[in-house]
């Protein structure tokens, strides 16, 4: 790696494309995003709020929830602004420095939202496993204690990944065939070996998707297997109903983002097929998170016809 970074003497820019080979069609597809950001931005405040209203959702599951509808805020923040000044304004360029801070945000939140899920998985095993010890073991120091320990394994693993990122030389190309400052669509266009790079990223992806959903599947069998010893349909149909929205999420996420990382690495597949995808890993839960479980969560739907009612 070199000790001074070419890209500040040819350019301290690089150039967003947005998505390589729909660019005729930006203007359509900003109006899809556009309404993914808008519902984003409206409904995870929105959950925030009813959950800090409702007496009856100061428990350990909606803390959990609290923290992930706030990540999705950042999250979507992280990455939409810049793509409408792509797709309106035809504004592609991107600071150097600008650049590897939108890497860092996008992906350390992203591991932050995987940690969330896993915790909620801990969440639920504890509440259906655990009734009885639910509360005694799942205390505000305890759910502190986790959610700080997930914002410092996030920092540690990503903040190696821009700052490597940041030292390569950018010597030749600096269009980033990508809307946002994706890891591995930087280092590609460095001009020396990335190998480093590359292996690091990888690392950071087994360390948190891997692992997060190595732990959340045992969690669930977990759970499973206990729903299956319950005596009445009632209690079962409860127990799976309480982790049916945390199970959507989870397939949704990690589908999506798997895809988005493995498609660097496995074989070739179109850019624009590609790059909509991480669009959208990085864009659909924001927006899906507070409509799905808003509607599936009963004591989430009594607080805001309360709060509606209170209002009206």
């Amino acid at each position: 790696m070199a000790s001074v970074n070419i890209s500040s003497i040819y350019s301290n820019v690089f150039i967003l494309e947005g998505i390589p080979g729909l660019e005729s069609y930006h203007i359509w597809i900003s109006i899809l995003l556009f309404v993914m950001y808008v519902l984003a931005i409206c409904g995870n405040p929105l959950m925030l709020l009813l959950i800090m209203m409702e007496p009856q959702l100061h428990n350990p599951m909606y803390y959990f929830l609290s923290t992930l509808f706030l990540t999705d805020i950042i999250l979507s923040n992280s990455i939409v602004h810049k793509m409408f000044c792509i797709f309106w304004l035809n504004d592609k360029e991107i600071a150097f420095v600008s650049c590897f801070i939108q890497m860092f945000f996008i992906h350390c939140f992203s591991s932050i939202e995987s940690g969330i899920l896993l915790a909620m998985a801990f969440d639920r095993y504890m509440a259906i496993c655990n009734p009885l010890h639910y509360r005694s073991a799942l205390t505000n120091t305890l759910i502190v204690k986790i959610l700080v320990a997930l914002v410092i394994r996030s920092t540690v693993i990503v903040i190696p990944c821009s700052w490597m990122a940041s030292r390569l030389p950018y010597c030749q190309s600096h269009h980033i065939p990508h809307s946002y400052c994706d890891h591995m669509a930087v280092v590609k266009l460095a001009c020396t070996d990335i190998t480093i790079n590359s292996v690091y990223g990888l690392t950071v992806v087994l360390i948190v998707i891997v692992f997060d959903i190595s732990c959340i599947a045992v969690s669930y069998v977990l759970i499973l297997r206990a729903v299956l010893r319950l005596s009445t349909k009632n209690a079962k149909k409860k127990a799976f109903g309480t982790c049916t929205s945390h199970i959507t999420i989870i397939v949704m996420l990690y589908t999506l983002g798997l895809f988005s990382f493995l498609t660097y690495r496995v074989g070739h597949i179109t850019p624009y097929l590609h790059v909509t995808m991480s669009n959208l890993y990085l864009l659909i839960p924001p927006t899906l998170n507070p409509i799905i479980y808003g509607v599936r969560t009963q004591e989430i739907r009594t607080a805001a016809l309360h709060l509606f009612t209170h209002i009206a």
